[in-house]
């Protein structure tokens, strides 16, 4: 019998992602994220429900997460489940938990104010930043010839 184990979820980071290391030197990232679904009651009353969901990400996407991402930016991961059980030690009962191994990952929502690399920096922290500006080109002169005329 064929199986089929795919997870996609569009959410919210509900805290700032922790990236360990493995004894070999893997990355590890553990990250949160909450997906709300709305819907209407046959009344007519709006509910919105949330679900949490634990996800793990691995090698490089863990560290991407764990050097771009922060509690309440909106996140794409595609992935699949996971069952993890173990005993546990104080009680002695079986436990498990089901998570996401995420396999791929689109950070959302552009970059976080203060992340720098665009054209609009601030300078100050708390101050809108404001787009740098260059000045227009200069129109040839009537000695200079445009480079639509040069006859090549």
């Amino acid at each position: 019998m064929a199986s089929f184990n795919k997870v996609i979820l569009l959410g919210n980071l509900t805290r700032d992602p922790e990236v360990r290391y493995t004894p070999k030197g893997s990355a590890v990232c553990d990250l949160g994220i909450a997906v709300n679904r709305s819907y209407t009651l046959d009344s007519g009353e709006k509910r919105e429900e949330v679900t949490f969901v634990d996800v793990v990400l691995w090698s490089r996407l863990a560290e991407i997460a764990g050097e771009y991402l922060k509690k309440g930016r909106p996140i794409f991961i595609e992935g699949r489940l996971q069952l993890d059980t173990w005993d546990d030690k104080q009680s002695g009962q079986k436990r498990s938990k089901l998570r996401v191994i995420g396999e791929t990952m689109q950070l959302l929502g552009g970059r976080p104010p203060g992340a720098g690399g665009g054209a609009a920096e601030s300078g100050e922290e708390g101050k809108p930043a404001r787009a740098k500006t260059t000045p227009p080109p200069k129109a040839p002169t009537a000695n200079e010839p445009d480079d639509d005329e040069i006859p090549f």
